[in-house]
């Protein structure tokens, strides 16, 4: 059993409550636009396993080290970790193929801004968008998603909105 700590769109701004809200998890995933790559090293500070993508608005280091798609399998699995995928029903182009291909259960990605967590009926697979936790951006609330996996099993998906004017260290 796994406990998974998920955002996106950081665009640079680390908050303590990421550490807050993840520390109990196993492993992080961050779904692109991280805007400095300090993000990631904060984040291995936090939990043993950290995934992330690079996005739209990353270049220099976070280009370099972090690549565009991540497929892997943790418990029984299998996962794409991308920044921008669209969604059940509105697939980026070449993105159902991709997933069809690999057999993904869960796709993560990121770019919207919008929260959304939806499970695709045709494809079999959950998908899931945290939304934005950074400050830049039209969202009007920044949030945080946690996911357990336990073998097959994926459950206790809780958002966790972090609330406006509470402290944060950029």
């Amino acid at each position: 059993m796994k406990k998974i700590g998920i955002l996106s769109d950081t665009h640079g701004c680390w908050d303590e409550r990421y550490a807050l809200h993840f520390g109990d998890c196993d492993e992080i995933w961050h779904a692109g636009d991280i805007g400095d790559y300090d993000i990631v090293e904060r984040l291995r500070q936090v939990a043993p396993v950290v995934r992330a993508v690079r996005g739209n608005i990353d270049h220099g280091t976070v280009a370099r080290r972090c690549e565009a798609v991540e497929i892997f399998r943790t418990e029984d699995v299998n996962v794409l970790l991308t920044h921008i995928g669209g969604y059940p029903g509105r697939w980026a182009r070449g993105m159902k193929q991709l997933l069809r291909d690999n057999n993904i259960q869960l796709m993560v990605d990121g770019h919207s801004h919008i929260l959304k967590v939806m499970y695709d009926k045709e494809l079999h697979l959950l998908h899931i968008n945290p939304g934005a936790c950074g400050l830049q951006g039209w969202h009007k609330a920044r949030t945080l998603v946690k996911l357990t996996l336990d073998g097959a099993d994926m459950r206790d998906c809780e958002v966790i909105e972090l609330a406006p004017g509470q402290q944060y260290a950029e």
